[in-house]
């Protein structure tokens, strides 16, 4: 009985200190499960494709994210946030915003991986937050391939305080990567001021050596987007413009505009963006035109039914698709179809 007491001692002694840390600074498990049903097509072009039924996972995830407060108003986070998706089933560990820093008055400074300040400057605009058959990302940042909708690895990133409703946030994406002969990475930032009902948001990002992904030597990427947002009762109005300069090709321009109606618990949506130009001058241009109208009921602050419509035109040599539609349409197929689902977070 002795020796019994004696050893629960000692395990109090060794576990309470991290039960008192956990305590004063909790580690908060959090998620959400999106899952949309589908039934799609691709019309137009020498091979159309026909209807099918999908059922896609729309940016599930599961996370834990945490603070310890090292006094003097400076306190270190981390994050480490999963796809989970349900369909399926995979998903990769921390393949979402992931990092570990430190936050004070001066800001916050975080290392890992990380939404690019481009990708954050282009969502706040979509009204179906960049899932569903009619995310703005089908074009926007995203048009005639490049990839300036990302989460950036291995990446420093800054985030400035408020300041008469201006903040800041910069980003270097390490080198990694370096060759004898390349020397890429990525660097971008985006001013964002905020007052009452109005936004607008400037941001630039520049990948050096690189197209999209892939290490290209003596190329440059270069993009640029201003957003803006304005709500008035239960209106909000958002646009957005974007230009992206590529090495040899034309200049690539989208644009969207967004509106989005509350009465109660339900929200109405609709959007329309384009896309154009960014291959070399010689050849015929690419263009798409994205038009999506959506329906959300909330039965609660944590559980969501929505329904979608969406229909992609391509011209003669886009072959522009719907996210999360599994539709792998050629040039010229224009893709449509209605969506339904749930999402839940936790």
């Amino acid at each position: 009985m002795k020796m019994k007491l004696i050893a629960l001692a000692v395990a109090g002694a060794t576990f309470a200190p991290v039960v008192m840390a956990q305590t004063a600074n909790p580690v908060t498990l959090y998620g959400r499960i999106w899952v949309m049903a589908n039934s799609l097509k691709a019309d137009g072009a020498a091979v159309p494709l026909s209807t099918r039924t999908t059922v896609a996972d729309n940016s599930s995830l599961i996370g834990v994210r945490g603070t310890e407060d090292l006094g003097g108003g400076l306190k270190a986070f981390f994050q480490v946030e999963s796809a989970a998706p349900p369909d399926a089933g995979g998903g990769t560990f921390a393949s979402r915003n992931s990092g570990v820093g430190l936050t004070g008055g001066f800001g916050s400074i975080v290392l890992g991986r990380w939404d690019s300040p481009m990708k954050l400057s282009a969502i706040f605009v979509d009204p179906f937050g960049q899932n569903t058959i009619g995310a703005q990302n089908n074009i926007v940042n995203n048009f005639g391939g490049g990839d300036f909708n990302r989460r950036e690895n291995n990446m420093i990133q800054y985030w400035s305080p408020t300041m008469g409703g201006f903040s800041l946030r910069a980003m270097y994406g390490a080198n990694e990567g370096k060759t004898a002969t390349a020397n890429p990475s990525s660097i971008g930032f985006s001013l964002d001021y905020a007052t009452g009902p109005f936004r607008i948001n400037y941001a630039n990002q520049k990948h050096k050596d690189t197209v999209g992904t892939v290490v290209t030597a003596n190329t440059t990427e270069k993009m640029q987007n201003l957003s803006g947002s304005f709500v008035f009762g239960p209106v909000k109005i958002a646009a957005l413009t974007q230009k992206a300069e590529l090495t040899g090709k034309t200049d690539r321009k989208m644009n969207q505009v967004a509106i989005t109606y509350t009465a109660g618990k339900h929200q109405f949506h609709a959007t329309a963006i384009r896309g154009k130009n960014g291959v070399v001058a010689t050849a015929v241009q690419p263009e798409a035109k994205l038009s999506a109208i959506g329906y959300d009921y909330n039965f609660s602050k944590r559980t969501t039914f929505m329904a979608r419509y969406a229909s992609l035109k391509n011209n003669t040599v886009s072959n522009t698709t719907l996210v999360d539609s599994n539709l792998v349409n050629t040039a010229g197929n224009d893709p449509k179809g209605f969506g339904a689902g749930l999402r839940h977070t936790f």
